[in-house]
């Protein structure tokens, strides 16, 4: 009886990998053809594949809201890195490093907020005029003109600072992300660079 039960569970396990294989080649497929202009192969294939996503992204990312805005961009980096996928090869693993990478930049982009705001200790002491308010009320100004700044930017040169110096995404994924190829984002990065050192008096 025991060695019949461990049977059918060898034959569950082998009917669910059969499954999992034969999805994996269809979205291979179907990638394909989306590749080909196949738009309708295309939506169903992200359809079924969000599922996935979202696990792969929650299990990231303990926040709901953060994990849907990863698989947000990562449908977003799908679409605009969809030419770069090579249809010989299993679609389930490009998918899903994608959406790795995705929570993991949205897990240093939160780590970068949490780091840049100000603890509740120091703004204290700015409101109460203890030792360090004076200081901390000068980097809090400088930050303020810093952020105007870089508002000021043309858009371009505001989204290629904000991808490859603030969120620090190599020039591949911050050409994904943005859709700049990767000599406009270095142009338009050292262009924003040489804007702030000359409106700050930094330049050399």
């Amino acid at each position: 009886m025991g060695a019949f039960l461990v049977t059918l569970g060898d034959v569950g396990k082998a009917a669910a990998t059969a499954d999992r294989d034969a999805r994996d080649l269809r979205w291979s497929q179907m990638m394909a053809a989306a590749q080909a202009g196949d738009t309708r192969a295309y939506e169903v294939l992200l359809r079924e594949c969000l599922p996935l996503l979202r696990a792969v992204c929650r299990a990231r990312l303990r926040d709901a809201n953060e994990a849907e805005d990863a698989v947000q961009d990562t449908l977003l980096t799908i679409h605009r890195a969809r030419d770069s996928y090579n249809a010989a090869r299993p679609f389930r693993p490009w998918l899903v490093a994608i959406a790795e990478r995705r929570a993991l930049d949205r897990v240093r982009a939160r780590g970068r907020r949490v780091r840049r705001e100000m603890p509740v200790d120091a703004a204290g002491e700015i409101a109460s005029g203890e030792p360090g308010a004076e200081a901390g009320l000068d980097a809090r100004r400088a930050a303020a003109n810093l952020r105007q700044a870089i508002g000021d930017l043309p858009p371009a040169q505001r989204a290629a600072l904000g991808l490859t110096k603030i969120e620090e995404l190599t020039l591949v994924e911050a050409s994904q992300r943005s859709g700049m190829s990767v000599g406009a984002l270095k142009v338009a990065t050292h262009r924003a660079l040489h804007a702030l050192r000359r409106r700050f008096g930094t330049e050399e």
